[in-house]
């Protein structure tokens, strides 16, 4: 990565560290960050971590805070980091300003949004639903038709439809499918198909929440 950054050197001990920096961005696992934060307390930046689920004070020093860009990387996906929100929390009104300044730099088409510790964690969890937990299902969808014959890319345009729903109007208002009908025989159908109790759990417990979200009643179940 070093290589690809002019100016930009690469070292494997703390040691080795520049101490006059303006920022110390902690990108690394959640468990590794408080090891990092006293590390690097002494130094005259301000020192800044991006987990969406630990709290800020987890760092050491006068000038901390986090930036945390909502949104999900993998090395083998590109995405358009200008577009990227970013929540803001710092230690002090200095270290907000200068935080959001970098924001702004790195993604000046998404504006910097103000996020303390707890409601990062709202975030996240909110994420996870979105991001992780339908990146999963759709993990399962192409497991069942790749055993069926089928690949993927049979569901990449009611995919796109359903995400571009969801973007235009309430996902609640957009739901669709059996259980938002209340059709209990098709739902039984598929549950008589699925021979993994876990996936026969994930059906039946999805199906009962939209049922009890959308507030149908058992007499309006058919």
């Amino acid at each position: 990565m070093a290589s690809k950054i002019q100016g930009c050197q690469a070292i494997n001990s703390l040691d080795q560290l520049c101490q006059d920096a303006n920022f110390y961005i902690i990108s690394v696992s959640d468990t590794a960050i408080p090891e990092l934060g006293t590390a690097l307390q002494q130094v005259r930046g301000i020192a800044a971590h991006t987990s969406g689920s630990v709290p800020m004070e987890t760092l050491k020093g006068q000038n901390i805070g986090v930036l945390y860009p909502l949104q999900t990387f993998s090395k083998d996906s590109q995405l358009d980091i200008t577009e990227v929100p970013f929540f803001i929390e710092a230690s002090n009104d200095t270290t907000r300003d200068a935080l959001f300044e970098l924001a702004r730099t790195i993604a000046p088409n998404a504006q910097p949004q103000y996020a303390d510790s707890e409601n990062r964690k709202h975030l996240h969890i909110a994420a996870v639903f979105a991001c992780n937990f339908t990146n999963h299902l759709w993990a399962i969808a192409d497991q069942m038709l790749k055993e069926n014959g089928y690949s993927l890319e049979v569901l990449y345009p009611l995919l796109n439809v359903t995400l571009g729903k969801a973007m235009k109007m309430a996902p609640a208002d957009a739901q669709t499918g059996p259980a938002s009908r209340g059709d209990m025989a098709v739902i039984d159908t598929h549950l008589s198909m699925l021979t993994d109790p876990q996936l026969k759990l994930i059906y039946q417990t999805l199906s009962d929440h939209i049922i009890n979200h959308k507030g149908i009643s058992k007499n309006e179940q058919h």
